[in-house]
């Protein structure tokens, strides 16, 4: 059996192009106990996930989390599941096609975009072998984690090094680290936020809460929680917000450790005990809504929040395919992208380009 993969078929004189891979966390294909399964145990079983010994953490995953998780986890999928499928994946889907669109209005060079997941499906494998499909040569991988951290950004990187170790014909590859204070980013949140408050009214207290990470990242040089609490200030700076007007906190917390605070549960049950009359929740972090965002915090934070006192309770939708995002996106990604594309491109005189070098291999006594 061949260690290599199957390189796409190539004639010479194909126009090479320039591709763009969105790269996600990633989400079961179903909300079943049968989906949730493989899709746990790929993300649970990453390194950069969980930094437990392989052994204990193999016996503990197969023989606890597996066991009782998954039908927990699909019963909260169920919950906010869309007609077409999982909220993550419609929204990056939606992203992608927009970014597509948006910057076919400035790149004139041929390029492709597509979606890649770190865990479960469309793979990152299956996103870079579309692009190779497609004759990239170069591509550009653009996490959808504004602020970096080593258990999402670097595991989303991890996903496309892992698919190049069998391809003979490597790509060139372009990463983006961060966008944490992109004033494109920033905008497009503060946007989203305003919008929301025209409608609906302001709060007493917005907060921003952010997916947590055990507080031993941080000690070991993760800069993912500084990154957080500077997104947050520009933010609040955006929308003109002194400092008792906001607050951040970090949601998700998993396991008996100790995780970056404050707390999102402990910082709702706070406001809700001090009897605060509106409180609005943001999740920055998040380009799409998602399990996370839909159940973990409209949902359950709701719940946490009126159930010790407080009043109105808001979730801030993701910023999702709104128009300021997709604009960010666009922006951010020519800028990581000068240099490969152009916005000045003669279709003629390429296809010359490419007739010529496709004689010249033919004079050279290639078959294709």
């Amino acid at each position: 059996m061949a260690y290599y993969n199957p390189e796409p078929d190539y004639t010479h004189g194909d126009q090479l192009k320039v591709g763009i891979l969105l790269a996600n966390l990633g989400t079961p294909d179903a909300p079943t106990a049968k989906a949730l399964r493989p899709y746990l145990k790929q993300f649970l079983m990453d390194r950069r996930v969980v930094e437990i010994p392989r052994l204990v953490w193999w016996l503990i995953l197969n023989g606890i989390i597996l066991v009782i998780r998954p039908k927990k986890s699909a019963e909260k999928y169920a919950q906010v599941w869309m007609k077409e499928g999982s909220p993550l994946m419609v929204h990056a889907q939606k992203q992608t096609q927009l970014l597509r669109d948006h910057l076919s209005q400035t790149i004139k060079s041929p390029f492709a975009v597509e979606l890649g997941m770190s865990y479960g499906n469309p793979s990152m494998q299956s996103a870079i072998e579309k692009l190779k499909a497609q004759h990239c040569n170069k591509i550009l991988v653009f996490p959808l984690y504004p602020q970096y951290a080593a258990s999402s950004t670097a595991a989303s990187l991890d996903a496309v090094w892992n698919s190049l170790l069998k391809m003979r014909n490597v790509p060139a590859i372009r990463t983006i680290k961060h966008y944490h204070d992109h004033p494109d980013y920033i905008q497009a949140l503060a946007t989203n936020i305003k919008q929301f408050w025209q409608v609906n009214g302001q709060p007493e207290k917005l907060i921003m809460s952010f997916h947590g990470v055990p507080k031993f990242h941080l000690m070991k040089g993760d800069m993912y929680h500084c990154e957080c609490h500077k997104t947050g200030r520009l933010l609040a700076e955006a929308l003109g917000l002194d400092r008792a007007q906001y607050q951040i906190a970090f949601q998700s917390r998993f396991g008996k450790q100790e995780w970056l605070k404050p707390y999102l549960a402990s910082t709702l049950e706070a406001l809700g005990e001090a009897k605060i009359k509106r409180i609005d929740v943001v999740c920055p972090g998040f380009s799409s809504d998602c399990l996370e965002t839909l159940e973990e915090i409209a949902m359950e934070g709701k719940h946490i929040f009126q159930s010790h006192g407080g009043g109105d309770y808001h979730y801030i939708p993701a910023l999702n395919e709104s128009e300021p995002w997709i604009h960010a996106m666009t922006n951010i990604a020519l800028e990581n992208l000068q240099g490969w594309v152009s916005t000045e491109w003669d279709d003629a005189a390429a296809k010359q380009s490419a007739n010529q070098t496709a004689e010249n291999a033919k004079a050279l006594g290639a078959n294709q």
